[in-house]
């Protein structure tokens, strides 16, 4: 199997890799269309802004790439919110694959929203034995409405997607390669999808 991790100036594709490793997962990380869209499953992981994000998979031509996947798609954390319509981070369209607005935690909350918190609602193939009211871990300072595409939520001063699925396209705002036990189970659930 083919496991491709989507290269871009966002952080954290080296902790997915290692994550995957850990399951025995040999992963790829390229910009390299081709190479994406032969994949069989397609990691869009992220740490960073997403208007800076966005401009760069622009520069590669990768943003018009997403509509031709048709291959399980993960989206991780930035990789969630850059699949939804628009980010109110730096006023970014993003890539509309779920039509949902991403806002800024509110000025009277501690931002980011960093640690563990709970899972909630759990449905569809990701959480396949993952029980509701599991932890997983998240930093973020902007987060994706609740729409009919939310999978799971949690709540932190509003409640939010904590993952989203549409198709073959699925996304977590938490961060499944720092999540312990159920960040492995989720990752693994993916991959068998």
């Amino acid at each position: 199997m083919k496991v491709v991790i989507i290269k871009y100036n966002a952080g954290n594709t080296y902790s997915v890799e290692s994550a995957l490793l850990r399951l025995g997962i040999q992963p790829r990380i390229t910009d390299d269309a081709d190479e994406i869209l032969k994949a069989d499953k397609v990691i869009f992981p992220g740490v960073g802004e997403a208007k800076t994000a966005m401009e760069y998979l622009k520069e590669k031509k990768l943003d018009k790439l997403f509509s031709d996947l048709k291959q399980p798609v993960l989206g991780i954390c930035l990789g969630l919110q850059l699949m939804c319509s628009y980010s109110e981070e730096k006023n970014t369209k993003c890539l509309d694959i779920f039509p949902v607005q991403v806002r800024r935690f509110p000025e009277t909350d501690k931002v980011p929203h960093m640690g563990w918190n709970v899972l909630k609602d759990l449905k569809g193939p990701l959480f396949s034995g993952v029980a509701d009211g599991s932890y997983v871990y998240f930093v973020h300072s902007y987060y994706a409405e609740l729409d009919e595409y939310t999978v799971a939520s949690t709540q932190y001063s509003e409640t939010f997607s904590a993952a989203m699925q549409k198709n073959n396209f699925y996304a977590v705002q938490f961060h499944t390669e720092k999540s312990a036990g159920i960040g492995a189970r989720i990752l693994k659930n993916f991959i068998e999808i």
